[in-house]
């Protein structure tokens, strides 16, 4: 497993429905540059729900990892799954089966997302 930072860029699209009945739907660019033993960037969409209950929400993203893995240049996508409500929070992302590039083919895994006073952080679980 690897640890590291990123920092995040986030920024608001178009999006094809609005929601009704005081849900909001979004949808957003992300950008990453990712530091430590991945040395990448990405590039990638989110999709949101917001509910009217505060602190209730889901998204969906998927992005594109381009860079280099503790020496190995390729590039790979991450699918993201996570909602949160109720004092609960899921978030899994997973590398897309198949998804990896060059020296990283072949590439599975999970990577973990955390918050301290504002900078984002990763553990990432992976295999070659």
């Amino acid at each position: 497993m690897i640890s590291g930072k990123f920092d995040l860029v986030m920024k608001p699209l178009e999006t094809y429905a609005t929601g009704v009945d005081g849900v909001k739907l979004g949808r957003m660019s992300i950008d990453k540059t990712f530091f430590g033993g991945l040395s990448a960037v990405s590039k990638g969409e989110m999709l949101n729900a917001l509910s009217p209950v505060e602190g209730s929400a889901g998204y969906v993203a998927v992005e594109q990892v381009t860079g280099e893995l503790e020496g190995r240049n390729g590039s790979f996508v991450l699918q993201h799954y996570g909602f949160m409500g109720d004092g609960k929070r899921l978030l899994t992302l997973e590398v897309v089966p198949d998804s990896g590039t060059g020296e990283l083919e072949g590439l599975t895994g999970k990577m973990d997302i955390r918050i301290e006073n504002g900078q984002h952080y990763y553990d990432f679980e992976y295999r070659l």
